[in-house]
């Protein structure tokens, strides 16, 4: 059940390799804001990654945060570039405009709705994941009492007394005695059963609805939709800058050398997609194959004790606690 262990870290990957799609994104189309946007995508998918991992984080307001951040940049360079960058002071109010003036039109929306319904389910999934793990861990040092210590001795070593040393238990002996001593575990064994639907049922609704690898895989679309349409209605958004922000004001100092890029159609940056076993889907769809193979392991464990290791194979004598008999 080692893919317990694996999963969160497949969630990662497929986390930083979003936010490496987004940061590509403006280093190969806005080359003149790729630096100050890596910031704001990077601050975004660290975001991300905590909300799955059960911060107190809203992923609304991170979302909305990331384009706060990416209009000032969009309007300074594409908009209406200079010969230097707008004034600090000028930037926060692009900013705290941004709502208002809606200059990505209803793409920050489209993204919360998409980011929610993906990433709950995925943070409930990992959620899940880490409870199982607990219980693994605590099952797997469980402390037997002195009375199960002394049963499993007489069943083990009081026929060497007699000399027969190469008897083994019979198979009702040895599951009575292996039932008292795991009968700790053998009660978790309906939770476990009910555990393990209750993954099967949440990994498929992950698949009705928005799947978490698609949405963030896909974000760096949307971003260059949304710059684009910020682009397109320029010289409306200036109008409407001005009116709440006043005429830009500039910093001080040297040119910074931008060079506009006027062409109206962005081309997205090649990127390399995961093979399809290799996807966040499929690796989900393994484990809780994987999983299915252990459902009965809590209730059935003594009976694979005794079958497998413990108990004397159907046919052969063995000891019922008392003598050899033949079964």
């Amino acid at each position: 059940m080692f893919l317990f262990f694996f999963f969160p870290e497949t969630f990662e990957t497929v986390i930083r390799q979003a936010e490496n799609y987004t940061i590509s994104l403006f280093r190969t189309t806005y080359r003149n804001m790729a630096a100050e946007a890596s910031t704001a995508v990077k601050e975004l998918f660290t975001d991300i990654g905590l909300f799955v991992l059960n911060s107190e984080l809203s992923i609304e307001e991170s979302v909305h945060r990331f384009f706060d951040a990416l209009f000032p940049l969009v309007y300074n360079h594409l908009i209406n570039p200079g010969l230097t960058d707008i004034a600090v002071d000028y930037s926060e109010c692009l900013r705290m405009a941004r709502k208002d003036l809606s200059p990505f039109g209803s793409i920050p929306k489209i993204s919360v709705s998409q980011m929610v319904k993906s990433l709950v389910p995925s943070r409930i999934f990992l959620q899940a994941l880490n409870l199982g793990i607990e219980v693994i861990n605590t099952t797997d040092h469980l402390q037997y009492t002195k009375e199960c210590h002394r049963a499993l001795l007489k069943m083990q070593y009081c026929p060497h007394c007699q000399g027969l040393t190469q008897s083994k238990p019979c198979m009702g002996y040895c599951l009575n005695v292996i039932r008292g001593c795991l009968a700790s575990m053998v009660e978790i064994d309906p939770h476990w059963r009910e555990y393990i639907r209750s993954l099967e049922q949440l990994s498929n609704k992950m698949q009705e609805t928005f799947d978490i690898e698609k949405v963030l895989l896909n974000f760096h679309s949307l971003v260059n939709e949304a710059v684009m349409l910020a682009q397109k209605n320029g010289p409306k958004l200036s109008v409407q800058v001005n009116k709440v922000c006043g005429h830009p004001s500039r910093k001080a100092g040297q040119s910074s050398d931008q060079v506009l890029d006027t062409s109206k159609e962005k081309i997205l940056p090649k990127v390399t997609r995961p093979d399809t076993e290799e996807t966040l889907s499929s690796k989900r769809n393994e484990f809780i194959d994987s999983l299915r193979l252990y459902r009965t392991f809590y209730g059935a464990v003594a009976d694979q004790l005794c079958a497998s290791e413990l108990a004397a194979p159907d046919g052969l004598s063995c000891w019922n606690g008392v003598d050899l008999v033949k079964r």
